[in-house]
């Protein structure tokens, strides 16, 4: 009952700044960047053409949320959930930074206004903590945020040196995408998938003596 989806949240300057409670996740596929907002993924598209124009290239952010999650996936020290997660998504070509939950947010945030208080029957007002607490799985919501460097080669001039020391001029030739975070958004899933899967059998075979 896992469902994990990942989208495109932000290409270069453009971004979506709804919630993902908000958006229609069966737009992604409708159109070529992978955004749920057809509005702002027209947006994305003009802003990617436009880069492309200049030959430079762009990053950008890819969003993704894991519902249904059981409780009690992660460890507490050396194998967190969250921790994990970062590994693998860091391990994806291109990829420069991972937030979960309120991620750089809570650097802004008081104690007050960022614990999640829990109802009666242990769900949390608030998801703050990203569906993982203290690195195991609460029950709620995972979400997290991957960023995207810009594709290194890029058909402008760029000043270098060769195998020799001396300094060169560089320009890329053949064929370069001027954005690979749409092409990501299944990498990500993928990648979520299996952290997810390695998690779920291990809590299968731990036990407590």
């Amino acid at each position: 009952g896992v469902e994990v989806t990942a989208y495109v949240s932000r290409i270069g300057a453009v971004e979506l700044t709804q919630s993902y409670q908000s958006l229609n996740f069966k737009q992604i596929e409708e159109n070529m960047v992978r955004c749920p907002d057809l509005m702002i993924a027209k947006k994305m598209i003009a802003h990617i053409e436009d880069v492309r124009s200049q030959g430079d290239s762009v990053g950008g952010i890819v969003t993704c949320v894991i519902k249904n999650t059981p409780k009690g996936l992660g460890e507490p020290v050396f194998d967190k959930l969250h921790a994990d997660l970062a590994k693998a998504m860091l391990s994806i070509n291109a990829v420069k930074g991972f937030e979960y939950g309120s991620g750089f947010k809570a650097a802004s945030m008081t104690g007050s206004t960022h614990n999640d208080t829990f109802n009666s029957d242990l769900s949390t007002r608030t998801n703050h903590s990203g569906g993982i607490q203290g690195g195991i799985s609460n029950g709620e919501d995972i979400y997290f945020n991957v960023a995207f460097k810009p594709v290194a080669t890029i058909m402008k001039h760029q000043d270098s040196v060769n195998n020799r020391g001396e300094s060169i001029v560089l320009k890329g030739k053949g064929r370069h995408d001027p954005c690979v975070v749409p092409r990501a958004v299944p990498i990500v899933e993928a990648m979520a998938l299996l952290t997810m899967v390695d998690h779920l059998l291990r809590n299968r075979t731990s036990k407590l003596n």
